[in-house]
């Protein structure tokens, strides 16, 4: 796609979750930059949400004009908080938590339903959480190349057990219009959940079929749904 002024308007400013880094959303950043938006990515240390909101509000600080906040996993809690920003114009969940008022990731998973799937998270080490390398794969990147999901497996980023309780004191998306990607075959998140919390974030939803890792293995159908958010709030 050809860049259009009208794509320009703004930027997009991706965030990612728990157990992995930035580098998750290059091909999505290869579209969007392709089709003339203004992209960047957060780092995020997963430390604590106070952290990672921090590293979130940097980025934001850097961008012209109006962002969209994107977020995947735990990056959906991140971008709740942090979207409370003046700045920011709307919220994209990717396959995320999208927390209410003092809601955590640890509220959201404390009750499994029953058949859900239980996502391989071994006993804290020091403070932080792993999965299982071994079931890493099938849980969190079943529809990711074996070579590409070995390689997410083994280069985890520790989830810090803080980050896990950080929770949310204003729900961004009480006040931004939001969009929402379901990952249907989701292994970490249920995509009940999914549905849940994006009916009462009020948000516009898509449904994939794809893995947590729907980022990773669908970025066309991710960064369509940016597109449509962005179309929506700066082409008017």
């Amino acid at each position: 796609m050809a860049t259009n002024a009208n794509t320009a308007l703004g930027s997009i400013v991706l965030v990612h979750g728990g157990f992995v880094d930035g580098s998750g959303w290059e091909d999505t950043y290869r579209i969007l930059k392709k089709d003339g938006y203004r992209v960047s990515i957060v780092q995020n240390p997963t430390t604590t949400l106070a952290d990672d909101v921090a590293a979130t509000k940097r980025v934001i600080a850097e961008q012209r004009g109006p962002v969209i906040l994107v977020g995947h996993s735990y990056g959906g809690v991140v971008i709740t908080e942090a979207g409370n920003n003046p700045g920011i114009a709307g919220l994209v969940y990717i396959a995320a938590f999208a927390p209410d008022r003092g809601e955590s990731v640890a509220a959201l998973i404390k009750d499994v339903p029953p058949g859900a799937p239980v996502p391989p998270i071994l006993p804290p080490q020091e403070g932080f959480l792993a999965l299982d390398k071994l079931k890493f794969a099938a849980s969190f990147a079943a529809d990711v190349a074996p070579e590409k999901a070995e390689f997410m497996a083994n280069s985890q980023v520790p989830w810090g057990v803080d980050a896990l309780n950080g929770a949310v004191t204003e729900p961004a998306w009480k006040a931004k219009p939001s969009w929402y990607l379901v990952a249907t075959d989701d292994r970490m998140i249920p995509p009940a959940a999914q549905r849940a919390m994006s009916k009462r974030a009020g948000s516009s939803v898509v449904e994939v079929k794809g893995s947590h890792a729907v980022y990773v293995s669908q970025p066309e159908a991710v960064a369509e749904l940016i597109r449509k958010a962005a179309k929506s709030l700066w082409m008017k």
